[in-house]
């Protein structure tokens, strides 16, 4: 346990960017989710729309540092040509 006034400040700010860094991730992996539900279904106007929500979803969690910038660059990428693929 914390012993000093700033190490227990320090620990009660960590769990509340835990909690908040959680929401983040749950949102963009449920986002992404429903880019993938909407190739696997075959609707190419409805993944278009749903890629379209997941950008800067990507990009601010991105920004934030919950994820690296390259990686949700390269989220964006992959997702972008899958959704271009489709028939």
């Amino acid at each position: 346990m914390a012993n000093t006034s700033s190490a227990k400040k320090a620990a009660r700010q960590m769990i509340t960017r835990t909690a908040r860094n959680k929401t983040r991730r749950s949102r963009l992996k449920s986002t992404v989710r429903s880019v993938e539900e909407a190739i696997a279904t075959g609707d190419k106007v409805k993944a278009a729309a749903a890629l379209k929500s997941v950008e800067p979803i990507l990009a601010r969690t991105a920004q934030k540092g919950i994820l690296h910038k390259k990686a949700a660059s390269r989220k964006v990428s992959r997702l972008t040509a899958r959704v271009k693929s489709m028939a």
